[in-house]
């Protein structure tokens, strides 16, 4: 990990209008939010259910508009509307709970079709990068088969590598294993794994405690659209400071 901060979000707000309203009439998903994420850094986002985790992954490549704050990726401030926004977004990927590949496209299509589109790459390249990428998380074999064919959590795979063939600069990933039977979840995790010993910066929201524990730089604890305490796997998981993350940790461990 180094010291260059790739992204930086000070005072991250996201109102929303519905049931649960504060004072003002808004639900307050995200209340102020300050953090930053390093080059080559892993850091993963824990909190109880509605805690605003997903909204701060998603207001970190724009999915969600911010109500107010700053987001600076690479120096740049996307926040501001005259930013090119899909610009930025190509340097990050994104993996989702439900995989959203493209369902009447063979797998080596749903590989292919964005870094020939937006990176220009030629057919070849672009097939050639998809077979590599394939081949790492060890579905070489399935390059013509299309999502329907696939289980859950080879389909979660292929969302993976589909995003790294972007060549991003961070890898945004959104409770990825959330919606695995359990039996797959541990080959998305190795997946992961792999990903953050090869040095890729990586954000990531799960209910995953083990691999906060085994694989983070940094956990970000978040409560009621608040960052209410962050550290060190061994700060957070054994030395919790805060009563809000004491009271979490110990439904969840």
């Amino acid at each position: 990990m180094t010291t260059d901060v790739l992204i930086q979000v000070t005072g991250l707000q996201k109102h929303f209008k519905g049931a649960q309203q504060s004072a003002d009439g808004k639900i307050r998903a995200l209340d102020g939010v300050s953090a930053q994420i390093h080059r080559g850094e892993v850091v993963v986002v824990i909190g109880p259910s509605g805690s605003g985790k997903s909204t701060f992954l998603r207001c970190l490549n724009l999915l969600e508009l911010p109500t107010g704050g700053q987001i600076l990726f690479d120096g740049a401030d996307i926040t501001d509307k005259n930013c090119n926004i899909n610009l930025h977004r190509q340097k990050m990927g994104m993996v989702f709970q439900h995989f959203n590949l493209f369902p009447h496209m063979t797998i080596l299509k749903n590989m292919t079709i964005a870094p020939m589109q937006l990176l220009h790459k030629s057919k070849e390249e672009a097939e050639k990068t998809a077979m590599e990428l394939l081949s790492r998380v060890g579905l070489a074999d399935r390059t013509n088969a299309y999502p329907s064919q696939l289980s859950g959590g080879q389909k979660q795979r292929v969302a993976i590598v589909r995003a790294l063939a972007m060549q991003p600069e961070v890898m945004l990933f959104d409770e990825p294993t959330s919606a695995l039977d359990p039996e797959m979840v541990g080959e998305v995790l190795e997946v992961m794994k792999e990903l953050a010993d090869s040095g890729m910066t990586m954000v990531v929201v799960t209910h995953e405690m083990g691999f906060a524990r085994e694989v983070a730089d940094r956990v970000l604890f978040m409560a009621d659209g608040k960052l209410i305490e962050e550290g060190t796997p061994d700060e957070i998981f054994s030395h919790p400071k805060s009563p809000r993350l004491q009271d979490f940790l110990a439904k969840v461990l």
